[in-house]
């Protein structure tokens, strides 16, 4: 087992300080995964910039920062490990887990097999009768539905946690099976594509329509038409319930400089810097293109998680500001415990960062790292 200077790292206290330090980098020594392969064709490289290193010594320390860089026009403008960390460690990326599925499904959409005007129940006939029929695609990937979160208290969340094997089955009483058993217990209490509420599952029912339309469970999916073409430089790996499915939502492990990769890859419109197209251009518009009440619908749910005056969420990524100007859009991922990949258009600034907060959500540290990487992207676009 990994081991803190604290003693060892356990099922039971993984997700827990001090011990989430080194359980987010070990998380496939605690838990099932399924291997996402990296490029077989060599690595996308990232240069190093000619700025000379960022002042943020303090910045990193105060939020408990693991790895941290910045890139400026793809070129890396800082980079630090820390808490052991080395450029090819993985560490656990949580709810940054959601925006990479919603930009594979993005993929999936540019193949035709798939759209955000779909029928949920057009493309898994078995939610008939559930809460989700009459939603669609587009409502999961915005979480606008109209169905009631079923995850609602801590013995609820300690349930699911064993379910899907991140703790222990203390009680032995498991209430299903795997992470795909409540979904036929959705039950629709407001019209769909209402109202903005932040809710993990349904990035899994993503992943499960997904792999439905191609045929592919996630990972391979997500190595096929994502990790592999973008040039990734190491494996990523994805954790898995007894049944095998995967945590679309939070499940995520890689390596940081290639969750900046991702970031890079959707500032240049989805074009990789030799030209390959990996995700289609459209895809990134629309997630910088709101609907004309999102804004509006975002802030009842939302303006808790991203304090940001005409912020909203769409394609499961925060968009902080649309494109106004050309490409001028600045949209970020966000995981608990401090995950982020921050994406600024017009500063062509990209930042990735792995924390272990010791709370799951900690406003002080989310609204000083949304600032401080606002305040590096005008940096390196006035040094420029």
């Amino acid at each position: 087992m990994p081991s803190t200077r604290s003693g060892s790292v356990t099922l039971d206290n993984w997700m827990r300080p001090p011990h989430n330090t080194a359980g987010y980098q070990h998380v496939d020594e605690l838990i099932p995964t399924r291997r996402i392969p990296r490029s077989s064709a060599g690595p996308w490289r990232l240069p190093d910039t000619d700025h000379p290193s960022l002042d943020v010594a303090e910045f990193l320390d105060a939020t408990h920062t693991d790895a941290f860089v910045a890139l400026h026009r793809g070129r890396v403008a800082h980079e630090e490990y820390r808490q052991g960390m080395t450029p090819a460690t993985p560490h656990l990326a949580m709810s940054v887990s959601k925006s990479i599925t919603a930009t594979l499904v993005g993929c999936v959409v540019g193949q035709g097999l798939l759209s955000p005007d779909d029928a949920v129940i057009d493309v898994v006939p078995e939610f008939r009768g559930t809460g989700l029929e009459g939603a669609t695609v587009r409502h999961l990937l915005d979480m606008r539905t109209g169905t009631r979160e079923e995850i609602t208290t801590l013995d609820l969340q300690r349930d699911y946690y064993a379910t899907v094997l991140w703790a222990p089955d203390e009680r032995q009483r498991r209430r299903d099976q795997d992470s795909r058993s409540h979904f036929w217990r959705f039950e629709r209490v407001r019209p769909h594509g209402g109202d903005f509420e932040y809710r993990s599952t349904l990035t899994c029912v993503l992943a499960m329509l997904a792999e439905r339309v191609t045929g592919q469970p996630l990972a391979e999916l997500a190595s096929r038409h994502l990790w592999e073409p973008l040039g990734a430089e190491h494996d990523a790996t994805i954790t898995v319930d007894g049944s095998g499915h995967a945590l679309a939502d939070i499940g995520l492990s890689c390596s940081l400089r290639d969750l900046a990769r991702v970031g890079e890859l959707l500032r240049l419109d989805g074009r990789r810097p030799d030209g390959l197209q990996v995700v289609p251009e459209t895809w990134v518009a629309d997630t910088l293109t709101p609907d004309a009440d999102q804004a509006q619908v975002f802030v009842a749910g939302g303006s808790d998680f991203m304090p940001v005056e005409g912020g909203y969420y769409r394609n499961q990524w925060w968009v902080v500001s649309p494109r106004m100007h050309g490409r001028d859009g600045v949209y970020i991922a966000l995981g608990i415990h401090g995950q982020l990949l921050y994406v600024d258009e017009a500063a062509e600034v990209v930042i990735a960062k792995f924390s272990s907060w010791p709370e799951p959500w900690v406003a002080e540290f989310a609204n000083r790292t949304l600032g401080t990487c606002q305040n590096i992207a005008a940096g390196l676009e006035r040094s420029a």
